[in-house]
C-alpha cells in the first residue's frame, strides 16, 4: 500500500491551509470465487464470519484507496480530505468499493 499521500476523514488538516483542487475517486470490483462461495454457502448454515469475504472486502478497500492515492497525485494533489467509503453489490458474485473524498494543495 503507497502512504505518502495524506488522507484523511476530517475537512481540516491541523497546521495546515490549503486550496481545493477537485473531488477524487478511487475504485474496484472484486468478484468472489467458486471455493469462496462454497465456503460462504457452509457457513451460511451453521452462521458467522466469513472470512474469506471479510479479507476480500478489506483489500478492495485498500486498492481503492491506493487509486484514491494515484488519481490525487495525478491531479497534483498534497492530502486528500473527508474521505469515505461506499460499497455494493453486483448480482450475486461481485462487490464494488469506492474510496472517495477531496483533493487538495497546499499553499
Amino acid at each position: 500500500m503507497n502512504t505518502d499521500l495524506l488522507v484523511t476523514t476530517t475537512e481540516h488538516i491541523p497546521g495546515k491551509e490549503y486550496e481545493v483542487i477537485g473531488e477524487i475517486f478511487g475504485l474496484t470490483t472484486q468478484s468472489k470465487n467458486v471455493l469462496r462461495n462454497m465456503g460462504a454457502a457452509l457457513k451460511n448454515v451453521v452462521g458467522g464470519e466469513i472470512k474469506d469475504y471479510t479479507k476480500m472486502l478489506d483489500e478492495a478497500r485498500n486498492i481503492s484507496v491506493d487509486r484514491l492515492r494515484k488519481n490525487a497525485r495525478d491531479m497534483g494533489a498534497d492530502a486528500v480530505v473527508m474521505m469515505r467509503f461506499d460499497s455494493g453489490s453486483i448480482g450475486t458474485d461481485m462487490q464494488s468499493v469506492a474510496a472517495y473524498g477531496t483533493a487538495v494543495k497546499y499553499v
